[in-house]
């Protein structure tokens, strides 16, 4: 489709699909710049996680989590798909995209209410403000892309009306719940593949890669700082100073192992087709949100060691060791599993439960630590090829 007369005086380039082997692609000044506003989301989230943990409601907590995190990621997972197809950088496009920042800011805004009260009103309408931006730029890559037509409106159909359905739940006594909640959300990560079951857009695979990369650095970076706040805590308290320095370095073991673990395979290798594209976008739900959940786990564990919190050494320790297992069992799943040996395979998945299982005993912080090196080494080390026979 040529560019309109209209379109051309007001300065924008059609919105088509780019080539998904187009050499040198990387993640835009824009798309970092939209990551930037995903900081403050996921940081308030994981503070609410850590107090909710902290004061006993880690059930509670980690529901309220679950929800809050389900709406950052599907946002984000959404704009960098799309962005990896249609990107023309056209000052509309990034003004659609400017006005997704401001949804996730108003997100941001109603985690503490949403994780706190169970009042989502600010979390829902931040949320839809992300999604209606999208229904927008996915009009427009209908009028600009013919091919691609049917699948741009079909996912224009499906965001608009579960838009109507999520802002109807909030009338809903209890603003609907837990229930409601899964079945909006179910619909949600139905319309990809709804969408995309005729003719699907043109993703570019290392693009992809390295945005799902920046965004668990991302995740991790939260992390760093609850390490930090060991540090500063323990600087500034004499009585705690042992335990608090053996946090912080535990807690920049654990989180350089995760790191190591996560990039420890070319991703892109792997998002061969469909299928495999929706395994590893919808899975990576799991690792953003158990990276989120770590760095609560921190800052819960420093709590224990200054005696600011009545949750018990083994449950404290839980919030952070369970959280690094569902993390490197993600990965592993995703993206390891299949370039490893059966023993390498069988050998991770044991030492990253007993990540998890190390809550149970002494010195827990120390032997996940220990165990997340452990694995690391694992990778790393070059496996013995068998000799040919003569």
């Amino acid at each position: 489709m040529t560019t309109t007369p209209a379109s051309r005086a007001l300065g924008l380039l059609p919105l088509r699909p780019r080539r998904p082997d187009e050499p040198h692609r990387a993640a835009s000044p824009l798309e970092l710049f939209f990551d930037l506003v995903f900081v403050v989301a996921v940081s308030l989230s994981s503070a609410q996680l850590h107090h909710a943990e902290s004061e006993q409601h880690i059930g509670a907590g980690i529901g309220a989590y679950v929800m809050v995190f389900f709406a950052i990621w599907w946002a984000w997972m959404n704009f960098t798909w799309f962005a990896s197809a249609f990107d023309n950088d056209d000052w509309l496009y990034r003004l659609l995209t400017i006005f997704q920042m401001a949804g996730v800011l108003v997100l941001a805004a109603g985690t503490p209410a949403a994780m706190t009260d169970g009042d989502f009103l600010l979390v829902t309408l931040g949320y839809v403000v992300m999604r209606l931006a999208m229904v927008a730029q996915w009009l427009r890559a209908a009028h600009d892309s013919p091919d691609l037509r049917a699948t741009a409106l079909r996912y224009v159909a499906g965001i608009a009306t579960i838009q109507v359905l999520w802002v109807a739940r909030l009338f809903l006594p209890g603003q609907g719940g837990v229930l409601t909640f899964l079945v909006l959300a179910v619909a949600e990560v139905a319309v990809p593949v709804v969408a995309e079951s005729r003719r699907t857009t043109p993703w570019h695979p290392r693009h992809i890669a390295e945005r799902y990369g920046l965004f668990t650095l991302i995740v991790l970076g939260e992390s760093i700082l609850a390490s930090a706040n060991a540090i500063i805590d323990a600087a500034e308290n004499d009585e705690h100073l042992a335990p608090l320095i053996t946090l912080a370095v535990c807690g920049l073991v654990l989180a350089a192992g995760m790191w190591w673990i996560y990039f420890a395979h070319e991703h892109h290798e792997g998002l061969d087709s469909q299928a495999h594209a929706l395994r590893f976008g919808y899975g990576h739900y799991l690792i953003f949100a158990a990276a989120g959940a770590f760095s609560a786990g921190i800052e819960v564990a420093i709590d224990s060691s200054t005696h600011s919190t009545d949750v018990g050494p083994a449950a404290a320790a839980a919030t952070l060791t369970v959280p690094v297992a569902v993390f490197i069992l993600g990965v592993w799943w995703l993206t390891l599993r299949t370039s490893l040996s059966r023993l390498r395979n069988s050998l991770v998945v044991l030492i990253t439960v007993l990540i998890g299982l190390s809550a149970l005993v002494g010195n827990s912080l120390l032997i996940a630590a220990g165990l997340t090196a452990a694995i690391v080494v694992l990778l790393e080390v070059p496996e013995r090829t068998r000799r040919a026979p003569r």
